[in-house]
């Protein structure tokens, strides 16, 4: 069973694109949604009390930052 990624980034931000080239290198198949430009993604983020990008949710668990510890161990 594959897992649901979706990376929040915003146009400007260096780690995100860091963030997208590592599950990228992975062969990780995700969504992005920039929170610049997509405002229900960016209502989603600050409903969950999270102000900073990039944030990749795994199915339902959700990575501040780029913890590649963690998301190897979320995606197996």
């Amino acid at each position: 069973m594959s897992k649901k990624v979706i990376v929040y980034t915003s146009t400007t931000c260096p780690h995100c694109t860091t963030a997208k080239e590592y599950l990228s290198s992975k062969g990780v198949d995700f969504e992005e949604k920039n929170v610049q430009s997509d405002v229900a993604a960016r209502k989603e983020l600050m409903e969950k009390g999270i102000m900073a990008v990039p944030v990749i949710k795994v199915d339902e668990e959700m990575v501040v930052g780029v913890d590649t510890e963690k998301l190897d161990e979320l995606l197996g």
